[in-house]
C-alpha cells in the first residue's frame, strides 16, 4: 500500500471504528498527538528506516489512517522532528539571563535526558539531514543551542561550544546504547561515568 494520500485534518467520526478508543472519542488533535507520540518512540528505536505500519501498530490505529492524517512517512518523521527540536530550544530559551544562567542551562537539558527518545530521535535526524526541510531543523537546534548560551549565560564561544558539545556527546552515547551495555568497555563506562551518570545524578538531585 502506497504511504502517501491526500492528508486530511480528521476528526474521530472520520476514523474507522477498530481505530477509535473503547473510552469514548478523540479529536483530530489528540488523534494527531497521539500518533506524533507513537512516531517518536517508533523512530527513535528505528530511525527513519521504520514505516508507517510500525507506528500504526503502536498508536493502536491502522495505517491508512496514520496516512491520512500526515501524508507522508516522510511528513510523519519532520514533524516528528521538528517537536522534539523545538522542545529543545524551548527549555533552554525557558532560562532567563542572569549569573546562574549557565548552570540552569545546564539543567534544563539534563531534564530532556529522561526522555531518551527525544534526543535519540535528534540523532537520528542528524543522519537524515540530507532531506532539506529535516537537515533545516537539525542547524536550527544546533544553532539556537548556541546562540541561547551565549545569549543567556553571557559566555564566550568557547564556553558555549562546550555547552552544545557535551549535549552532542549524550546524545551520541544515547543514540550507541551506552547505559545497557555498562561494563562492556572500560573506556565508554569511564566516559558515561563523566557524563550520564553525572547528568542523572544531577537531574534527580
Amino acid at each position: 500500500m502506497s504511504e502517501r494520500t491526500s492528508p486530511t485534518a480528521g476528526t474521530d467520526d472520520d476514523v474507522p471504528a477498530a481505530d477509535r478508543p473503547s473510552s469514548g472519542r478523540m479529536s483530530g488533535a489528540e488523534r494527531r498527538d497521539q500518533i506524533l507520540g507513537a512516531a517518536r518512540r517508533v523512530f527513535a528505536e528505528g530511525g527513519y528506516a521504520a514505516s508507517t505500519d510500525d507506528i500504526a501498530r503502536a498508536a493502536g490505529v491502522s495505517q491508512p489512517y496514520v496516512v491520512r492524517l500526515f501524508g507522508s512517512k516522510r511528513d510523519l518523521f519532520l514533524a516528528a522532528y521538528r517537536q522534539a527540536t523545538q522542545e529543545i530550544i524551548e527549555a533552554l530559551a525557558a532560562v532567563p539571563a542572569g549569573p546562574d544562567a549557565a548552570e540552569r542551562m545546564g539543567d534544563a537539558y539534563v531534564s530532556l535526558v529522561a526522555d531518551r527518545d527525544l534526543l535519540r530521535l535528534v540523532m537520528h535526524g542528524f543522519v537524515a539531514a540530507a532531506d532539506p526541510e529535516v537537515g533545516r531543523a537539525a542547524r536550527h537546534c544546533l544553532g539556537e543551542s548556541f546562540r541561547l548560551f551565549r545569549e543567556r549565560a553571557g559566555g564566550d564561544d568557547e564556553e558555549a561550544v562546550r555547552f552544545v558539545s557535551t549535549g552532542m556527546l549524550i546524545n551520541v552515547m544515547l543514540a550507541a546504547d551506552a547505559p545497557a551495555h555498562h561494563g562492556e568497555d572500560a573506556g565508554m563506562d569511564a566516559l558515561m561515568a563523566c557524563t550520564i551518570e553525572v547528568s542523572d545524578r544531577r537531574r534527580d538531585a
